[in-house]
């Protein structure tokens, strides 16, 4: 028995493992890869909440229909875009941690407030995707798991420190990882609140819960 148009579309947005190669084929994930860069695009234009499923499918060059044959709607896109940048923020900032601890917080403040994604505009669409997050389960599980890697990496750094300023390598990890947050969210809100300044105040104020010299 042949599967429906709905289950066929349900499938190839969601492959299981044994499947994926004869979904993904080249041609495929070049479209998909346009999808998410429409979705990018009309997110730094026009936020999420005014995106519609037309606008994605317009900037990715195809038919709303046809756009649907790949993922079941905007929500689902924004899933496993989010995801798979998760991932390819994750894969970097795991990759400090062959350095020294006080390279690593020099490294880490350079890949949140000078890297590629630390535009005004990129960061603008990291916080349209946190708010996405409050009400899709799927967001806020990455999110969620995106934050407890982040945190754990900062407590191997906080780990290999030579004096903390706190009791215990957890809050430090909680509080330096609140900082990045917070002065990321205040370089898009605070005119007063340049890259560089941010990426200052993160590097000076977790050498000094490090305990390292000046």
């Amino acid at each position: 028995m042949e599967n429906s148009p709905k289950t066929a579309r349900r499938n190839s947005a969601n492959p299981v493992p044994g499947d994926a190669p004869a979904r993904r084929d080249g041609r495929g994930e070049k479209r998909r890869r346009r999808i998410y860069k429409s979705l990018h695009d009309c997110i730094i234009t026009k936020g999420y909440v005014k995106t519609t499923l037309a606008d994605i499918a317009e900037g990715a060059g195809m038919t709303a229909s046809h756009l649907l044959y790949y993922f079941n709607g905007k929500e689902a896109i924004l899933e496993q875009y989010f995801a798979n940048v998760a991932v390819r923020f994750l894969e970097r900032i795991e990759s400090f941690s062959q350095h020294p601890a006080r390279e690593q917080v020099e490294m880490l403040a350079d890949f949140w407030f000078r890297g590629e994604t630390s535009t005004r505009l990129e960061i603008g669409f990291m916080l349209e995707c946190f708010g996405a997050a409050v009400n899709d389960d799927v967001l806020r599980v990455t999110k969620a798991d995106f934050d407890s890697r982040c945190k754990a990496h900062l407590m191997e750094v906080f780990r290999a420190a030579p004096a903390l300023v706190l009791d215990n390598e957890s809050d430090s990890a909680e509080i330096a990882y609140s900082m990045m947050i917070g002065l990321r969210s205040a370089v898009y809100f605070d005119e007063d609140i340049s890259l560089d300044r941010a990426h200052r105040l993160f590097t000076n104020a977790v050498n000094r819960m490090c305990g390292f010299g000046a």
